[in-house]
């Protein structure tokens, strides 16, 4: 990730150093426009993906319907969301998330073990990682590397993060938080593990039968999340995935990545929960997300 961001801000400090030596243009309106071009490709690729989802879009319920205001936070929400994870904190996430704060626990309570989802690390849970912990849960993170191979390669990292985990913390069980392919990958885990090392799954946003934007994802993992794909029909079919009881995943109405929504994101066996007004990652750094998954963790 790093070395994407810095090759992307090569290409623009040679077309200024071009535009000031052979241009005439001033070194403060070079600055400009390769500001301008980094921020606006981001938008770019926002605008692109709601716009893409909008003409395969599962029909919203009355009660989560958003009006032009609604859409207009949510599209703002997603942009800031996508400008700060890949342009500040996954490229640096060592540096903003630190190590796991894990310590034996006394309580009831499992500890959490928070999976990403595709092209992101851990570092996608910096905002919601803190308030969890303040709410009183112990939270772990886990990155998934490299990120373009086949989904089920995922499942011997997330098993080992799972001992280290318990180990840890003297907890018997964790409980799998996956967003979007991540939600996958924690069920190619218990696929492939089983599941006496995990009491719950939740998952947010998660791609349990595939999106349309798949097929313009690069890398194995992204076209095994084609609606159709035949790997992912076999992860979906009846007791092909021991799921732990209590299940949940919690799915957007307006996702602008996983679409058809309703059909993509309902999990056999799970408890699901809609909500609307909220992007794809928006729900990294949304209250409204957190407040249902905490709803979810305390759920008995």
């Amino acid at each position: 990730m790093r070395w994407l961001l810095l090759c992307e801000l090569l290409l623009y400090a040679l077309l200024g150093g071009w535009l000031v030596s052979r241009a005439g243009w001033t070194p403060l309106q070079a600055a400009g426009l390769g500001l301008a071009g980094f921020l606006g490709v981001r938008l770019f690729l926002v605008l692109l993906s709601f716009g893409l989802m909008l003409t395969d879009s599962t029909a919203v319920p009355a009660g989560l319907r958003i009006g032009p205001l609604g859409a207009l936070r949510m599209v703002v929400e997603e942009y800031f969301a996508l400008l700060v994870l890949f342009s500040a904190i996954q490229p640096f996430e060592s540096f903003w998330l630190g190590p796991d704060r894990l310590n034996k626990l006394s309580g009831e309570r499992q500890p959490l073990l928070l999976i990403h989802g595709y092209q992101c690390n851990r570092g996608f849970w910096f905002w919601l990682r803190s308030r969890l912990e303040a709410a009183g849960w112990t939270v772990a993170t886990h990155s998934m590397e490299p990120p373009w191979t086949e989904i089920e390669n995922y499942a011997g990292g997330i098993e080992r993060r799972i001992d280290d985990v318990l180990a840890a913390t003297g907890a018997r069980q964790v409980i799998l938080i996956g967003h979007s392919m991540g939600g996958l990958a924690c069920r190619t885990y218990l696929r492939a593990h089983g599941k006496d090392k995990v009491a719950r799954m939740i998952t947010l946003g998660s791609v349990h039968h595939g999106t349309r934007l798949a097929h313009l994802g690069i890398g194995p993992n992204a076209r095994q999340m084609r609606i159709g794909n035949p790997w992912l029909l076999a992860l979906g079919a009846s007791g092909a995935v021991p799921l732990p009881r209590g299940s949940v995943s919690i799915y957007s109405c307006h996702d602008n990545f996983v679409y058809p929504q309703e059909t993509g994101s309902r999990l056999e066996g799970a408890t699901n929960v809609a909500i609307g007004g909220v992007g794809h990652l928006g729900m990294a750094f949304s209250p409204f997300v957190l407040g249902k998954l905490l709803e979810a963790l305390e759920a008995t």
